[in-house]
């Protein structure tokens, strides 16, 4: 029988994007990647970890680029939450297909689709091995899904957030567009916000930093990454004072 791989870890947050799902298309989900991360989530779980996660919405439909055409803010976020709950429904299903008991949690009443936000109902969820998806980000517009992927693993006491990214860490320049980017083994929060490395926005950051909160940044598109650094090994960077 196979000894399975340790981690210090017991609870972690993944924060991916909306546009992680999208695979190779330009919009929408593509299902055979949900199906890719779904089974990257179950190899973690299958360690012991408990899991929560957060989806941003940006392959359906982003807020931000909704108010540049002119439509109100408030009204656009509100938007771009409600393709979140899509995008959570949709890991959701592809988890369920491997047999994770998982939860469907948003900051939006949706009781038809999703449970509401109660915190000790979530943590209840987590210590018994379900994974919980957070969807509808913090509720309030103004509010991008990094600052509720981080919100939520404050209040679910996670050890750190996990943002899987298209790159294998945090660089000093965009590593598809410069070949001399160097890449960060660790970086403080202070640096990422006066260096504008755009891990994730300001205001996750500093919510980070104030709750001495790490944030692992690691590739999504390499197989086995997510499980790979629970084990101790993988390439990343890690954003912590």
């Amino acid at each position: 029988m196979a000894i399975e791989p340790q981690t210090s870890f017991k609870r972690v947050m993944l924060k991916i994007s909306g546009e992680a799902l999208m695979g190779d298309q330009g919009f929408g989900l593509h299902p055979p990647t949900v199906e890719r991360i779904a089974k990257e989530v179950e190899s973690v779980q299958e360690m012991g970890v408990e899991i929560c996660m957060v989806i941003g919405g940006g392959n359906i439909f982003r807020g931000l680029q909704g108010s540049a055409q002119g439509m109100e803010r408030t009204t656009a976020d509100y938007m771009g939450m409600l393709a979140t709950v899509m995008n959570a429904l949709a890991m959701q299903s592809a988890l369920e297909e491997l047999g994770i008991h998982t939860r469907v949690i948003s900051a939006i009443t949706m009781n038809e689709v999703a449970e509401p936000y109660i915190r000790r109902r979530a943590v209840r969820h987590l210590e018994k091995k379900r994974v919980c998806i957070f969807a509808a980000g913090t509720g309030n517009p103004y509010f991008t899904t990094d600052t509720a992927a981080t919100l939520r693993a404050n209040e679910m006491s996670c050890e750190a957030i996990f943002k899987g990214t298209k790159v294998d860490g945090v660089y000093d320049k965009d590593p598809a567009k410069h070949d001399d980017a160097v890449r960060y083994d660790t970086v403080s929060y202070d640096d990422v916000l006066a260096k504008r490395l755009g891990v994730m926005d300001a205001s996750a950051i500093a919510l980070a930093r104030d709750n001495n909160l790490p944030i692992i940044v690691f590739s999504l598109d390499e197989p086995g990454g997510f499980r790979g650094i629970l084990a101790g090994e993988g390439t990343y960077t890690r954003v912590q004072d």
